[in-house]
């Protein structure tokens, strides 16, 4: 059994604390609204209030939150009970600054920092089977951990590497997710007729299309997040000297459907940029 300090119950670490609480280990949680970290207590997973509290005593404590100004905030409020030695597997999609900025304070405190972004959204984080790109050293205490919550993982190199190669994947999912547009008079249906089965069809397509047709926009990943992630893909493209075009007009195309309302759904309601005119979030 491992003992687990998981920083971050939304959407993603919720589902991450359970699987790890059903494998054995011992969770100890926390998240900046308490409320929304409470259910987990039903899946053996101990609640703190504050960070300090949660990664005290932890053999591995995991960061998953909305961006690194977050994760800074809360490794630095947690700060009073880190030890040096424990690993710290930083699992959010950050960037590739803020990555060097918490490797830096993960150095300042003596902690064995691992760059461990996950790909996959809420049906993979639910079954276990995220794709874990891992980056720094390949501490023996993260394989059980890493087992609990991925199908796989995948040691890419140095810190920093898995964070940019997870921002080149997430990339492409976000490309997928922006060709979803009614235009030309042409039926969405149709456009899943033609790609299904063929060269260019993939599960993930499907889903999304799934989302575009029934309405549901019930999130996996949001909008909002999609838009941070392409803010980062073009930040990090922008330094090292590299165009790229289709991640910005993505990104512009998030902006205007959160301001629409569409900011807490399903990153496939991007969709609703298309429009001049349409159907806005409901209240």
């Amino acid at each position: 059994m491992t003992t687990v300090a998981l920083l971050g119950t939304g959407i993603m670490g919720a589902a991450m604390a359970r699987n790890l609480a059903r494998a054995g280990h011992e969770v100890r949680v926390w998240n900046r609204t308490k409320e929304k970290a409470l259910p987990l207590r039903g899946d053996g997973a101990l609640v703190f209030s504050a960070p300090a509290e949660a990664v005290s005593g932890a053999d591995v404590v995991i960061t998953m939150l909305s961006d690194g100004d977050a994760v800074g905030e809360a490794m630095t409020a947690a700060a009073p009970g880190l030890r040096a030695g424990q690993v710290w597997a930083q699992m959010s999609t950050v960037g590739v600054a803020a990555i060097e900025r918490l490797d830096a304070f993960a150095r300042s405190h003596g902690l064995v920092f691992v760059d461990a972004p996950v790909q996959g959204t809420r049906q993979p984080a639910e079954a276990g089977t995220l794709v874990i790109l891992a980056a720094g050293p390949a501490d023996e205490r993260l394989d059980p951990v890493f087992s609990a919550i991925g199908s796989k993982t995948l040691w890419v190199g140095e810190v920093g590497a898995a964070t940019r190669l997870k921002l080149t994947t997430v990339g492409f999912g976000i490309m997928l997710t922006s060709v979803l547009a009614e235009g030309l008079g042409v039926d969405p249906a149709l456009f899943g007729q033609v790609i299904t089965g063929g060269p260019m069809d993939s599960p993930y397509l499907q889903a999304k299309m799934k989302a575009v047709l029934s309405g549901d926009y019930s999130p996996s990943f949001t909008v909002r997040n999609a838009g941070k992630d392409t803010r980062l893909i073009t930040e990090a493209a922008a330094a090292a000297g590299i165009a790229v075009d289709l991640a910005e007009a993505a990104g512009e195309r998030f902006r205007r459907a959160e301001a629409r309302g569409h900011g807490d759904d399903d990153m496939v309601a991007g969709y609703f940029a298309s429009f001049a005119d349409g159907p806005a979030a409901s209240a």
